[in-house]
């Protein structure tokens, strides 16, 4: 059964909950792993939670499954169990998992409901990707469906499919259309979020559950900001 739960502790928003998988609502600036920065990594909160909530005495099982960029806010799913581990990964493997994200952009797209497929070609040392109307060498092919689903005074925002996962890929897409995402100065938006956020948020995810075989749907509430509360 879905639980709602805030962790006020640790200012964890957990979304859903059993004994299997841990759902989460991320924050802008969280990292999900462990990095070269050395921050306390979304993992390692979540594993305190689970510590203090269930007064877990030894180390805490916690499986990562996926990640979000750390300016990004939204949905992020762990396994709590050894089972839903790789059940988990099989799903997202084979495309099983509907994640859908909406992003904020200041520029209206071309068109208000479209395809984009693009060959993305990342650079390590920049940790940025490119976007290529062809292949070319070392890119992967990049599929996103978006459609325009409200407007702003001064912005557009899209809601955004991927067919497939790619490095930045919602970012570089949206870029190579003349959209980059608010606040997202790597790729070309002119000005910061205040709180060094972009405006992308992984909005909805639908999945089976690995163990139950339960249909799980879950929407993550949006940040509280001026322009995300418009939205709704």
């Amino acid at each position: 059964m879905s639980k709602k739960i805030l962790s006020n502790k640790n200012n964890l928003q957990v979304l859903f909950e059993d004994n299997h998988i841990i759902i989460v609502n991320k924050r802008a600036g969280d990292i999900v792993q462990g990095d070269k920065t050395g921050d306390k990594p979304l993992s390692d909160v979540v594993k305190e939670y689970i510590k203090d909530k269930y007064n877990k005495p030894g180390n805490v099982y916690l499986g990562t499954v996926h990640r979000l960029d750390r300016p990004t806010t939204g949905l992020v799913i762990f396994a709590k169990t050894s089972k839903a581990l790789p059940r988990l990964n099989k799903l997202f493997l084979n495309k099983d998992i509907k994640k859908t994200y909406w992003a904020v952009v200041k520029n209206k797209p071309e068109k208000p409901e479209n395809s984009l497929t693009h060959w993305l070609k990342k650079n390590p040392k920049n940790n940025k990707s490119k976007a290529h109307n062809n292949e070319v060498a070392d890119s992967k092919k990049a599929i996103l469906h978006y459609k325009t689903i409200k407007t702003l005074d001064n912005y557009y925002v899209l809601e955004v499919n991927l067919e497939t996962g790619r490095h930045h890929q919602i970012r570089v897409q949206l870029a190579a259309i003349g959209c980059p995402i608010k606040g997202d100065l790597k790729y070309g938006f002119d000005r910061s979020n205040k709180d060094a956020s972009i405006s992308l948020h992984a909005r909805h995810i639908k999945f089976t559950h690995p163990v139950k075989n339960d249909i799980i749907a879950i929407h993550a509430p949006l940040p509280n900001d001026a322009i995300w509360n418009a939205c709704v």
